[in-house]
């Protein structure tokens, strides 16, 4: 063999050995990208995978090699086409870290934007107004998913707008490279807009109520235009009914007929007709107790419902019977009847009241509920403290009702409740705004024992801080306009303390008080005017686990100005299927003395 030959040989034999050492990569680092981009990256390197493995000579060249052609892939959809990549590495032994330093470059811009709707869509304006959205727009980076996004919900549009038969004339995107440029060529023909068609119920397994109550849903024309938001809104107002537990609305497109009006059949499945519920409770006031209800979803094939709830505890019971019947007639809502009797017997008051209210409310908007109405009250109560001149108390003072004080009240009045709910989540919501304005008051000498007027109003607004963390404002404000004061009952007076008030306070602590006979203990008797606030921080470690800060203040009070208690605390918080679930340990500032107070909370934020 000659030299040559034997030095050829050499060569092979050691690069040979050289491929065949295994190597580990220890780490992969990416350096000069944004957080997104750098994601990208990472998910397009196969050298990720290999990270703690132990990879052959020959696999490791070939993923090094490709690490640059996957990081320019992986840029690309970003508009950066001509980025200059750098894959170093450093093996000590068997350790392997590469470091992939990029610099993005110049990115792609939009030079030309050609996006257009031919046919009977091109006079659509809602579908103009989605074109003059387009993004990315002429002179912006040309960003791939940006441009699916906007090329898709204009697809989308065009289906839910009733141009069923819509297609592409033009989907193209040129991107010269040497110009850093992108030219956008997008163009539909719309085709002809559909209209609604005949709508037909169907109820299966069995019928349980009657397809002519469900029809005064339909609130459009038939011929008229067609619009998935109708259909949207037909879903939400059977869901409000709470009979059906499935609910699927199919637009029959290939059932048009020659005036291109489209079949709309609603497949409907009862939901169980009984609902059963139990539970136990305990407060520091009631003591313990159980709660039991039975709910019949649908009485009657008319869809009437009934409800039935008893909450027995040591010492407050509430019984509530109510009736409910659809009104479609003006807004999706109820007409209900309710009859409420409760009697409280706590250490400092003996009070017993019955309510009738009958009501009307109204689904104004996907926002705004509106309730209209009327209740008559009828009210007994007696403060243990407060002794009756005319029958004293006998015997040693205990704190009992022997010799108290008993007032009765009669009540008839009007009131009108205004709830409104803008936010991305009911349950945990991050963004928006919600709250109630309720109006309500009586006349002395018809039907009612005083005259008053009663404001009070709530408001929450959430705002997410990224994906972590949620800051949440609350306020509270009430008035009664009345000249006498004491004859409004307890029901109908503000109170301040607890955990949805003002937390480092016990229920219902905070306002005017009434000491005992012998002066050792005072309770709240409520107010004729309320005002708390509430600033709340909440930190989540998990999706579901997370904490919280907060300070809350506020005073219910009879004066012209409120005296300010404030409370701050912290918590835990678990996003629970139902709502979040809270834990709050809170003291009040006003007294040094004040002990913790131990709040839990669980339902949603409304």
């Amino acid at each position: 063999m000659s030299r040559v030959q034997s030095c050829i040989a050499a060569v092979v034999l050691l690069l040979s050995s050289v491929a065949a050492n295994a190597a580990r990569v220890e780490r992969v680092d990416i350096v000069g990208l944004d957080e997104e981009m750098t994601e990208n990256v990472r998910a397009s390197l196969g050298l990720y995978e290999a990270i703690g493995r132990d990879v052959s000579g020959r696999r490791m060249a070939y993923l090094l090699r490709e690490a640059e052609k996957q990081t320019r892939r992986a840029l690309e959809p970003f508009g950066y086409y001509s980025p200059t990549i750098d894959v170093q590495r450093d093996r000590e032994g068997d350790a392997l870290a590469v470091r992939v330093v990029v610099d993005p470059g110049q990115p792609v811009r939009v030079r030309n934007s050609d996006i257009a709707i031919l046919g009977q869509g091109s006079q659509d304006r809602y579908l103009e107004r989605d074109i003059a959205r387009f993004v990315p727009s002429v002179g912006a980076v040309f960003n791939h998913p940006e441009y699916e996004a906007s090329r898709n919900r204009l697809s989308r549009r065009l289906t839910e707008r009733g141009y069923f038969d819509a297609e592409f004339v033009s989907r193209r995107v040129e991107i010269t490279r040497a110009d850093f440029a992108a030219d956008i060529d997008l163009v539909w023909n719309s085709g002809d807009r559909y209209n609604m068609g005949p709508t037909t119920f169907e109820q299966t397994p069995e019928q349980v109520v009657n397809d002519s109550l469900l029809e005064r849903l339909v609130y459009w024309e038939e011929g008229s235009y067609y619009h998935q938001g109708r259909i949207d809104r037909l879903r939400s107002s059977l869901g409000r009914l709470d009979y059906f537990s499935n609910i699927d609305i199919e637009p029959e497109v290939d059932q048009a007929n020659e005036r291109r009006e489209v079949p709309i059949k609603v497949t409907l499945t009862p939901a169980k007709r009984s609902i059963y519920t139990a539970g136990v409770s305990y407060g520091t006031d009631s003591g313990a107790g159980i709660r039991l209800g039975v709910e019949r979803r649908y009485v009657n094939m008319r869809g009437h419902k009934a409800l039935a709830q008893i909450d027995y505890a040591q010492n407050r019971k509430t019984l509530t019977l109510q009736y409910r019947v659809p009104a479609f007639a003006w807004r999706d809502g109820w007409y209900t009847a309710s009859l409420q009797a409760a009697d409280e017997q706590t250490d400092y008051i003996d009070s017993r009241r019955v309510e009738f209210v009958a009501s009307r409310n109204g689904q104004y908007n996907e926002f705004l509920n509106l309730v209209a109405s009327l209740h008559v009250l009828r009210e007994r109560w007696a403060y243990a403290p407060e002794e009756d001149p005319d029958n004293p108390v006998n015997g040693d003072g205990d704190e009992d009702f022997d010799g108290a004080l008993y007032r009765y009240a009669t009540f008839a009045f009007p009131s009108l409740r205004a709830e409104y709910i803008d936010v991305d989540d009911r349950l945990f919501p991050t963004r928006g705004i919600g709250g109630s304005l309720m109006l309500r008051g009586g006349v002395d000498g018809a039907a009612s024992d005083a005259t008053f007027a009663q404001i009070h109003t709530r408001v929450s607004w959430f705002h997410g801080m990224g994906e972590s963390n949620r800051l949440i404002l609350r306020g509270e404000l009430g008035h009664t306009f009345t000249d006498t004061v004491v004859s409004i009952p307890p029901s109908l007076r503000f109170y301040a303390g607890g955990d949805r008030s003002i937390r480092g306070y016990d229920w219902r602590e905070v306002g005017p008080r009434i000491y005992t006979r012998n002066g050792d203990r005072a309770f709240a008797i409520g107010a004729s005017s309320v005002v708390t606030a509430s600033v709340e921080f909440e930190h989540y470690f998990t999706r579901t686990i997370g904490a919280a800060v907060f300070v809350d203040s506020g005073d219910a009070f009879d004066g012209r100005s409120p005296d300010w208690h404030t409370g701050v605390g912290i918590g835990a918080r678990y996003r629970s299927p139902v709502g979040p679930v809270k834990f709050d340990i809170a003291r009040g500032l006003d007294n040094p003395d004040s002990p913790f107070t131990i709040g839990l909370s669980i339902g949603a934020e409304f």
